[in-house]
C-alpha cells in the first residue's frame, strides 16, 4: 500500500523516468548527450577511416567545396590551428585536396577527392543509426520539439557569447 500524505490522500510513486530535474541538470546531462551522440557517431564511422569531427569537414565541404581553413574553422566553431592539423590528416588520408586559388594564389581552398565524396553517405549513414538509436522511445512531436528546443539553446549561447577573459562591465 501506498504512502500516504497529512490529508489522508494516497502519495503517488515516482517512477524514475519522472525524476524532477532543475536547471543546474542542463549542462551536463547536454554535455554527457552531445559526448554520447560523438561516441557512438564515431564508432559509426570507422570503417570508413575516418575520426571524430571529420565528418564535419566532409559535409561542409559537400555543401560548398573549395573553402579555405579559416572558413572551415569559422563555420565548424574550431580554431584555425585546429583545423589547419584536422586538413593535413584528412588531406594524408586521401579525403581532401589542397589547391591555390584560381583568382587569388595567395588563397589555398580545400576539396573533397572521389573518397572525401564517396564518404558523404557512409556519413549519413551513420548519423542516422546514431539518430534512431538516441531516440528510440520518442514521438515524432518529441523528436520535433527536443530539435527545436537544442536549437534555441545553440541560438542563446550564439548570442550571448562573451569571451571568460574579458570582465565585465557592469
Amino acid at each position: 500500500m501506498g504512502k500516504k500524505h497529512k490529508d489522508g490522500k494516497k502519495q503517488k510513486s515516482k517512477k524514475k523516468d519522472q525524476t524532477e530535474y532543475t536547471v543546474a541538470d542542463l549542462s551536463p546531462a547536454l554535455t554527457q548527450a552531445a559526448r554520447s551522440m560523438r561516441t557512438v557517431l564515431s564508432r559509426n564511422l570507422l570503417d570508413s577511416g575516418l575520426y571524430a569531427g571529420q565528418d564535419g569537414v566532409i559535409l561542409s565541404l559537400a555543401e560548398a567545396d573549395g573553402m579555405t581553413a579559416g572558413g572551415l574553422a569559422q563555420k565548424l566553431g574550431v580554431k584555425a590551428p585546429t583545423m589547419t592539423r584536422t586538413i593535413g590528416r584528412m588531406e594524408a588520408q586521401g579525403f581532401l585536396e589542397r589547391k591555390a586559388d584560381a583568382d587569388d594564389a595567395r588563397l589555398t581552398k580545400v576539396y573533397l577527392t572521389e573518397l572525401g565524396r564517396g564518404s558523404v553517405k557512409a556519413i549519413e549513414m551513420g548519423s542516422a543509426a546514431c539518430d534512431a538509436l538516441a531516440t528510440q522511445a520518442f514521438t515524432e512531436k518529441e523528436i520535433r520539439n527536443l530539435v527545436r528546443l537544442l536549437k534555441a539553446i545553440d541560438a542563446n549561447l550564439q548570442a550571448e557569447a562573451v569571451p571568460l577573459d574579458e570582465p565585465d562591465e557592469n
